[in-house]
């Protein structure tokens, strides 16, 4: 059973075969996925196919490229849909100084003011830092999140960082940039830290592991992860799997409230 802990089915290069692609995820044995948020509509996106397929989780939160557009109501907005039984997550929110979309005062803003709303709803957050890991750590720890902390996702920080957000309670999210040749420092990290602290992520459409490199990425892709993360760890696959799995069932997942919207649907 694989947990895919981070992708973006909502993107329009799924839109020729999403249906397709749903019906046979299940058969390749991905038994959950959390589709992420990057902005207002596409977290609406996240939730309406939440409550169309059983295997999807939704997370709510907007992308620093995108904050700059952001408005005060915006945060109601996001408690609003952030109710539904189906949203484990605030996310994708965080800093990207790579891009620099947004202005990095906008982007460090909108970060804190969506990190005080996941700490008002007791839900973990999904981290996008680019070329930011200082401020990102910083605002994070500023923020002083409850027990449910969250995941850095598609990790690119130094081995100490990764260490420093495990001892914070944080997972660490490992994508198909693991399978890369280049991929050293990140090699060193899923080398360094526990299994228990990883969780492992496609981004689809985005960074397919090789030897998909350069293609749609989907979660059927998870199993060249999987493999990468069990070579450098020294154990099987299905120690990987099974982990990782289990991980992402222990951050994503509020036992009482899962428990309760698996009620409503017998």
């Amino acid at each position: 059973m694989i947990f895919e802990s981070h992708a973006h089915y909502n993107s329009e290069e799924f839109n020729k075969d999403r249906e397709a692609l749903f019906k046979r995820l299940p058969e390749e044995g991905i038994q959950y996925i959390i589709n992420i948020g990057a902005d207002l509509r596409t977290s609406r996106l996240s939730i309406e196919m939440a409550k169309k397929y059983p295997f999807i989780y939704a997370t709510v939160g907007v992308h620093p490229h995108d904050v700059k557009d952001m408005k005060e109501e915006n945060l109601e907005h996001l408690l609003h849909m952030a109710a539904y039984d189906k949203v484990v997550a605030i996310g994708e929110i965080g800093l990207d100084y790579h891009y620099e979309h947004s202005p990095k005062s906008v982007q460090k803003l909108w970060f804190r003011e969506q990190l005080k709303l996941a700490k008002e709803l007791d839900l973990p957050v999904v981290i996008h830092s680019r070329e930011a890991s200082k401020d990102t750590y910083d605002l994070i720890m500023e923020a002083k999140l409850g027990d449910r902390k969250g995941v850095i996702h598609c990790y690119s920080g130094s081995v100490e960082m990764a260490k420093d957000y495990i001892e914070e309670g944080f997972y660490i999210g490992i994508g198909g940039v693991i399978t890369f040749k280049n991929a050293k420092k990140l090699k060193e990290v899923v080398k360094a830290i526990p299994l228990s602290k990883i969780l492992i992520e496609t981004d689809a459409p985005y960074l397919a592991p090789i030897p998909h490199r350069g293609k749609r990425n989907d979660s059927t892709y998870l199993k060249y992860i999987i493999d990468e993360i069990a070579i450098i760890k020294g154990v099987s696959p299905d120690e990987v799997e099974q982990a990782t799995y289990d991980n992402g069932k222990k951050m994503y997942f509020d036992v009482e409230k899962i428990n309760s919207w698996l009620g409503c649907q017998n």
